[in-house]
């Protein structure tokens, strides 16, 4: 009885030392492909076009099974049209902040869902110098959403994981003509990524 007591207490250590190895946090880099939904109600048949852009994330785990994520990347030049005709261009940038719930943080495989917000600063605005002439257009400079995930963190070896991503981010901007608001034009992106994570 006495060794299976002392059996157990040495196994209990070494999972507490692999526990413990694994620390609270996780960095990734990812591939993400956006996918804008250019809903438009300004009458201008506004979008903007669709990119594959890098992406790096790092996550903190309070619990085992909770972690906030800081989604980071570089300002993102987009072109912008009208009815399918190039107007101009923009930048963005989203840096976006959730709170995940992971669903098995021991096992291979392990999936979450994540919650959190977005806030999103357009800069280099700019439009033809015909447009401009003619409608004299501005956009917002900032924008404040939502933002939802499904993913999954797959372990590959010790301390490093494949990662599979999808986010719907709210990302939205008042347009203007000549100082008049004509409407507002939702990016609302669908942002699909795949990458790599490590943990620390």
């Amino acid at each position: 009885m006495a060794k299976k007591i002392a059996s157990l207490v040495i196994l209990a250590a070494c999972s507490t030392v692999a526990t413990a190895a694994e620390g609270p946090l996780m960095v990734r880099v990812r591939a993400v492909h956006l996918d804008s939904a250019n809903g438009d109600n300004t009458g201008l048949g506004l979008s903007v076009n669709n990119k594959t852009l890098p992406e790096v994330d790092f996550s903190y785990f309070l619990t085992p099974n909770v972690a906030a994520e800081l989604i980071l990347t570089v300002p993102q030049k987009h072109t912008i049209y009208s009815n399918g005709v190039e107007i101009g261009s923009l930048k963005h940038l989203p840096p976006t902040l959730s709170l995940q719930y992971h669903f098995a943080p021991d096992a291979t495989f392990r999936p979450y869902v994540g919650l959190g917000v977005n806030y999103t600063n357009f800069s280099s605005v700019k439009f033809a110098p015909a447009i401009v002439t003619a409608l004299g257009p501005n956009v917002k400079r900032s924008s404040w959403g939502l933002a939802a995930q499904v993913g999954a963190d797959i372990e590959i070896s010790k301390g490093t994981y494949l990662n599979i991503d999808l986010k719907k981010v709210q990302i939205e901007t008042d347009v203007s003509s000549k100082g008049n608001k004509v409407g507002t034009f939702k990016v609302d992106p669908l942002l699909v990524g795949v990458g790599l994570g490590w943990r620390f």
